[in-house]
């Protein structure tokens, strides 16, 4: 019996951890797609204890304390950091084969140095510890990412953010490169009125300019555009149950923005051709910048309107869709690369039945311009545990060149997420080499050494342009 989480953990064959210790172990991370906070980064600071660093917005964890009867007020809620840390040690061994599981231990790992398996009879022991160590300096936000080995960090900002936390973090001389992401995703979600004409007063103040008309709204916003890429930006993202590629013409979206800014409600037929046209205007200005775009599909978010409504978005209540995405993606797709305004491109889906979809898909417009131009992204979300990620490592292998595949990323809120890079590394390494020793992959050790690191650094660095130093 193997013991858990040792140095082999999820290499199963001595190929396997040949090729994770020797070659993917010590690659550098690349992290251009999560949601940490600029602000915390720029200001350097200490989270409070355990709690505050893992806890604080972390919906996993609130989901499984919920179905594991947990009330909200230990979640969400007022009651004491220490109390929600041991609701949470208490649900812990519950979720074993939940990938939270083997999180939660990797990071205490890693950070720490706390082998002990979290239960309740440990919590307090590790809420001491670990909120004691959180303290010392090598452990704040910048120490944190420093100690996983970072180079580039890629946060998500909405268009009329000030970035002056990115600024502040730069003129700083922090040693890891923190850029923004353009993410208009409100900027074209007219599903709801009100908060779509509210977006466009913020729209207004953030350019000194006044919105009437559609022509007014798209100089504005590519304003914005243009002073993220002043900031560094070379990325933008979009967070989307489905691509939108109806037809329209130039009259009917500028009356369809009309109509919603002066306060009325659209049909749905409406709000899909403004949408259309909103995602063929950012994916051009991309292409004029030479920025990679990405697209993150499926997600059936807000469920539950009533825990909306008492807790917000991003608490916990999303899921995954089951939207139609070939044809329309194809469309969309198909309509810039026609007029040489197709990007580097990554999709993302959250459905896994699109696995298939996503890795045919981007071979159609892989055009041999660039290295793997357009990528199948890593697994998302629900699925960027060890059944997903295994599936779209092999899924991508099977349909494209898994060895020009850019790698993992960690889309999370938590400064303390990143052992998931390490998470992948091993499944990636447990794949080849368990083929390896089934002679379904030649021993040739130093080629396929090489292309495991491509896979978790080399590829993204070059893909991106930010030069990272190994």
């Amino acid at each position: 019996m193997k013991p858990f989480l040792d140095e082999h953990f999820l290499l199963k064959s001595n190929t396997a951890q040949l090729l994770y210790h020797t070659y993917a172990s010590k690659m550098p991370l690349i992290d251009y797609h999560c949601h940490l906070s600029p602000q915390q980064i720029a200001e350097n600071i200490h989270f409070k204890n355990i709690t505050d660093a893992w806890l604080s917005g972390d919906h996993y964890k609130w989901r499984a304390m919920r179905s594991n009867g947990v009330d909200e007020s230990y979640c969400t809620g007022t009651q004491s950091d220490e109390a929600k840390f041991y609701k949470w040690a208490e649900t812990v061994p519950y979720t074993m084969r939940n990938p939270l599981y083997h999180w939660t231990h990797l990071e205490l790992q890693r950070y720490f140095n706390v082998n002990t398996l979290l239960h309740a009879n440990t919590a307090a022991e590790i809420y001491s510890t670990t909120s004691a160590m959180l303290q010392e300096p090598s452990f704040s936000t910048q120490g944190l990412i420093k100690k996983m080995n970072v180079r580039v960090i890629c946060t998500t900002d909405d268009p009329i953010d000030s970035l002056q936390y990115h600024q502040q973090i730069k003129d700083a001389g922090f040693e890891v490169k923190v850029y923004p992401a353009f993410r208009p995703d409100k900027a074209m979600e007219v599903n709801n009125t009100a908060l779509f004409v509210a977006y466009v007063k913020k729209v207004e103040a953030v350019t000194n300019s006044n919105i009437t008309t559609l022509e007014d709204y798209l100089n504005a916003l590519k304003k914005r555009h243009d002073f993220f890429a002043t900031m560094g930006c070379t990325v933008s993202d979009h967070g989307l149950e489905e691509i939108y590629a109806e037809d329209f013409t130039q009259a009917e979206v500028n009356a369809i923005f009309v109509k919603v800014n002066s306060g009325n409600t659209l049909e749905l037929a409406e709000q899909r051709k403004f949408k259309s046209f909103m995602l063929i205007q950012f994916a051009e200005w991309d292409s004029e910048k030479g920025w990679i775009q990405q697209y993150h599909l499926g997600a059936l978010r807000n469920n539950n309107a009533r825990m909306m409504k008492a807790l917000g978005a991003d608490t916990g209540w999303d899921s995954i869709g089951d939207f139609s995405q070939a044809a329309a993606l194809a469309k969309f797709l198909n309509k810039l690369d026609q007029n040489n305004r197709l990007a580097k491109t990554i999709v993302y889906n959250l459905n896994p039945a699109d696995n298939e979809v996503m890795a045919t898909m981007i071979g159609n417009f892989n055009d041999g311009s660039v290295a793997g131009k357009v990528q199948f992204g890593s697994a998302w979300w629900f699925l960027d545990q060890k059944d997903g990620m295994t599936k779209q490592i092999n899924t991508l292998s099977n349909m494209g060149l898994i060895s020009k595949f850019i790698g993992m990323l960690t889309d999370s809120r938590s400064f303390l997420s990143y052992p998931r890079h390490e998470y992948f590394r091993r499944l990636l390494c447990n794949i080849f080499g368990t083929e390896i020793e089934e002679g379904e992959l030649p021993n040739d050790i130093p080629w396929i050494g090489q292309i495991i690191q491509d896979i978790c650094f080399n590829n993204a660095n070059e893909y991106f342009g930010w030069k990272a130093p190994l």
